[in-house]
């Protein structure tokens, strides 16, 4: 009589459609926000190498939602919540005053700062002295932030260096905001 310490055991390999299930859950989770894409790339590289059913379930635990109906029912707030803010934005968005910008042709950036040197100066103390520049190049204007102390803002996002806008954009110098437009 043998015993089974004579024979190698292995665990029960995870199959294709157990894999390819957790990947889509890691890529639904990603799309819906609930995993930022460095986490996202890490636990798809751990799915990629997982030998038992457990560790996938681990990696997706923390993202498998309830039933079909709490599924639904927190898509449908999700929607309605989202409506709301997007009013709410584009309603302030009209209010705000106009920034026109300059003809294309007329070659030089326009400079945004409390500087009275500047092109379109903001007397107000969250504007730094030297703010941002808006120029147009390669056929599309350019905000670029200068370094100032309570940043730019486009469509309420801080600009990191320079960002591409257009009509329509809403800008933001420090609290001060406009809405570009032209003519």
């Amino acid at each position: 009589m043998t015993s089974s310490f004579e024979f190698p055991v292995y665990p029960v390999r995870v199959s294709d459609a157990e894999r390819d299930k957790a990947l889509r859950v890691l890529r639904d989770g990603v799309a819906l926000g609930k995993l930022s894409h460095d986490t996202f790339v890490h636990r798809m590289e751990l799915a990629l190498a997982a030998r038992s059913p457990r560790e996938l379930a681990v990696l997706t635990a923390d993202l498998k939602d309830g039933n079909r109906l709490s599924r639904a029912l927190f898509g449908t707030v999700e929607a309605v919540s989202g409506f709301g803010v997007r009013l709410g934005r584009a309603w302030r968005a009209e209010r705000l005053p106009k920034l026109l910008l300059p003809h294309p042709t007329h070659g030089h950036p326009l400079r945004i700062g409390r500087d009275p040197a500047s092109g379109l100066r903001l007397n107000h103390d969250t504007v730094s002295r030297v703010h941002a520049e808006l120029r147009y190049q390669g056929g599309m204007w350019v905000l670029r932030d200068l370094g100032s102390t309570n940043g730019t803002t486009v469509n309420g996002r801080r600009v990191l260096g320079a960002v591409a806008v257009r009509e329509g954009d809403l800008v933001g110098f420090g609290t001060v905001s406009y809405r570009l437009a032209v003519d």
